[in-house]
């Protein structure tokens, strides 16, 4: 039978690149796995074919010779089955493990490892502090629900006064391997799961996994300056393994809290700051919070306006891990007086009236808008 176009058999154009074949490839020899199909000779046939072509057209050279001569590229010169040296099966074995993962014991490629201990899950605890804590630092105490190692098993899994045995079926290897034509294919073990042991009478406190559920109680150590979104890790201290594999870490994910003075930006904290209209016109002296608890005495200029705004250097957050510190930016904000009495109301009007020169935004302002009207009134 004449064997078919490699392009054919992966379903691409004969200028496909790397990335075309590679997809290609991945998605024909997943359809046509033994794995996926058991019994199927038909499956078995196609794969081998799919993993034939793949191995020619991957390579630039064999490529070349490919589509120049054909097939008769690759006969004769007592090379293996389909014109292919006795490499052919260990390069196909190292595509197939590059990309099919689950089929090539992948159970143990997430971090297990053979002879049952497995490290344990990494656990995220969401914490909120102040602004005045990420000021200044702390040490907090906070209480996690996590595995711990079972006390009664030693994380063993097994019943005190017993051990693990070697799993029968892969002698202890945590995987299996089948032979198909030229492939080797190797996946965990289904009666282990890839532990490589198994245990016959497991412990009676933790069912066997060597592990429990407690709730622990853990110091954070949390530094000066940190923002939003900042990480703190804690190794080892999340799930216990399994079976008496290494813990896990725990990452404690910091949010600030809004404070009812100051918004922050970085290192730099911003204040806004109501004046009396008197204060702003007649200018004098106002004192300010700062972050870490103390007064600031701030110079008002004679005619401040609304959004003024002042800078104190230092005053700020300090940078993390920096001896650094941000800066403190006052913004003022005119106040209207309300519930006038008639005598400030009279005082008031009686400034108005004479107040021709003492407004030179309103004045600039109404001229433009005069000037407006008259363009559209010609």
């Amino acid at each position: 039978m004449a064997k078919r176009d490699y392009y054919e058999v992966l379903g691409v154009a004969r200028d496909a690149d790397e990335a075309a074949l590679k997809s290609a490839f991945r998605k024909q020899a997943k359809k046509y796995h033994p794995d996926a199909n058991k019994g199927d000779d038909t499956a078995e046939q196609k794969f081998k074919e799919v993993g034939e072509a793949y191995e020619v057209l991957k390579d630039p050279q064999k490529r070349a010779a490919y589509d120049r001569f054909g097939h008769s590229a690759f006969e004769g010169g007592g090379q293996g089955p389909g014109g292919f040296g006795p490499e052919f099966s260990s390069s196909m074995s190292d595509i197939f493990e590059d990309l099919f993962g689950e089929f090539m014991g992948g159970g143990r490629r997430g971090g297990g490892s053979r002879g049952g201990a497995a490290r344990g899950s990494d656990l995220r605890y969401n914490m909120e502090v102040s602004l005045t804590d990420a000021y200044s630092g702390k040490s907090a105490q906070i209480r996690v629900p996590t595995t711990v190692t079972c006390e009664t098993c030693a994380g063993s899994g097994a019943k005190p006064g017993t051990s693990p045995s070697v799993c029968p079926t892969c002698n202890g290897q945590g995987a299996v391997r089948s032979s198909s034509g030229f492939f080797t294919v190797e996946r965990t073990c289904p009666t282990c799961q890839g532990r490589g042991e198994i245990i016959a009478d497991p412990c009676s406190d933790c069912g066997g996994t060597g592990r429990v559920t407690r709730e622990r109680t853990l110091s954070v150590n949390i530094p000066a300056g940190v923002e939003d979104g900042t990480r703190i890790r804690l190794a080892g201290e999340g799930e216990a393994g399994v079976r008496g594999g290494p813990s896990g870490d725990l990452y404690i994910f910091l949010s600030i809290q809004p404070h009812e003075f100051f918004q922050r930006d970085g290192g730099d904290l911003f204040c806004r700051v109501p004046i009396s209209m008197t204060a702003a016109t007649l200018g004098g002296e106002i004192e300010v919070p700062t972050i870490d608890g103390k007064k600031a005495r701030v110079t008002i200029p004679e005619g401040t306006q609304t959004g003024k705004q002042f800078r104190l250097r230092g005053k700020g957050m300090p940078v993390l891990r920096s001896s650094q510190k941000g800066d403190m930016y006052i913004q003022t904000t005119v106040e209207t007086p309300v519930n006038l009495s008639r005598k400030q109301r009279e005082l008031l009007q009686e400034f108005e009236t004479q107040a021709r020169d003492n407004s030179p935004q309103s004045a600039g302002f109404f001229a433009k808008a005069k000037a407006f009207w008259d363009g559209f009134g010609s």
